[in-house]
């Protein structure tokens, strides 16, 4: 695997595909900068090296050039977290992309203006790719956030640089960990499913269950699970079509020897509201009319202590509605009970949208081990994909 650690970038411009797609408000001051702080070790280990860096990524999904996409917005919270001053330029190609690359110095940073600007972008177009290969001497892919696709940045470019393609440090410690949960993560191994459906989480549950010791399936998705077997849900989501799939799932994970856990208690609502009425029942005897919209305390306990005796842990997705106050507790006390394994020498990963949003909300981002950036690149590497930007290094 070529890594920065492979390559002195003394006096080499290196184009680095990040990943700076980062949530603005209205007044397009960034509110989470977690991304573009992912990116700094790989730009100073290149800054001190005596070479320079050229940063190109995209932003949202713009129709075109629209000015609320523009990387002018994140172009000073750069700037203040890696702690260079930075150029940018208002486009990523072209005539005045080139001069500024031309005249970049050693220890200098040129920011590009929002590749998705260009429709060639995200249909992975060669002569695109081939335009902005023009601008550094040296390819690093940086972006794990995008490596699930096969766009001109994130892959075509690097068929342009055969010999000179590196994995950035961020990719490198995301595949690191996918690699310690899925090849090589100390036993027992545990797998935790949530959210709402069991349809977006079938290809991770059918490629890890050779992997995993212990599988815990919460959320939504619980509740597909529990009616596949009899049992009563109430108003709760359910894939009706995804029932008998759900009992082929426990029929192959029992035939493994993978030990499934489901909630037994649920606090169920009268409405999907966080001032609704709430009661706990047992999972399987919703009463018609309610839904079930969080873990319960029994739940809890149990899945506390199958936390608590696994070496190895990947997380994806809450166990309740967590964005209500009222339905955030099972959520928040399997954070804590990850945090405990992991002070006590587990490894844990969190990975997937709302599993890091979680994370993040609740404050337990320092107490596990690793939170991936990628959220779609996440679940295609947990899906066993290769993935195109991982692919296009190594090729």
């Amino acid at each position: 695997m070529k890594t920065l650690k492979d390559f002195n970038f003394k006096n080499k411009k290196a184009l680095i595909r990040v990943d700076f797609n980062v949530p603005l408000d209205d007044q397009f001051v960034v509110t989470d900068d977690s991304r573009i702080v992912a990116a700094k070790p790989t730009i100073l280990k290149i800054l001190e090296d005596g070479g320079s860096c050229i940063l190109m990524s995209h932003l949202g999904r713009p129709k075109g050039v629209q000015g609320e996409f523009s990387l002018k917005h994140i172009h000073n919270k750069v700037e203040d977290i890696i702690g260079v001053k930075t150029i940018f330029v208002s486009n990523s190609i072209g005539g005045e992309a080139q001069a500024a690359s031309d005249n970049l110095q050693p220890g200098e940073i040129l920011l590009l203006e929002n590749l998705r600007f260009h429709d060639e972008e995200e249909a992975g177009d060669k002569d695109f790719a081939e335009k902005l290969s023009k601008l550094g001497d040296v390819y690093v892919n940086d972006a794990f956030g995008t490596a699930h696709r096969a766009h001109a940045s994130t892959a075509v470019i690097a068929d342009f640089f055969p010999e000179r393609k590196y994995f950035g440090y961020l990719l490198e410690q995301e595949m690191e960990s996918i690699k310690k949960v899925m090849e090589n993560g100390e036993k027992p191994v545990l797998a935790i499913l949530g959210g709402a459906k069991v349809s977006s989480k079938i290809t991770i549950i059918e490629n890890i269950l050779d992997k995993v010791d212990h599988l815990i399936i919460g959320g939504g998705m619980t509740f597909t699970f529990v009616k596949a077997q009899g049992g009563k849900i109430g108003d709760s989501i359910c894939e009706d079509d995804k029932m008998e799939l759900a009992l082929e799932i426990l029929k192959k994970a029992k035939e493994k020897n993978v030990k499934v856990h489901l909630p037994v208690d649920v606090i169920a609502a009268d409405a999907f509201s966080n001032d609704a009425n709430t009661q706990i029942v047992k999972v399987s005897e919703i009463p018609d009319g309610w839904q079930g919209l969080d873990a319960g305390p029994q739940t809890i306990r149990n899945f506390h202590e199958v936390v608590l005796q696994c070496k190895t842990i990947l997380w994806n997705g809450p166990l309740g509605v967590f964005e209500m106050e009222n339905f955030a507790n099972g959520t928040i006390e399997l954070g804590k009970s990850i945090a405990e394994a992991t002070k006590n020498g587990a490894f844990s990963l969190v990975g997937g949208g709302d599993s890091v949003a979680a994370v993040k909300q609740f404050g337990f981002e320092d107490k596990v081990s690793y939170v991936s950036t990628g959220g779609g690149a996440m679940l295609e590497s947990l899906e066993g994909k290769t993935l195109p930007g991982i692919a296009a290094i190594l090729k």
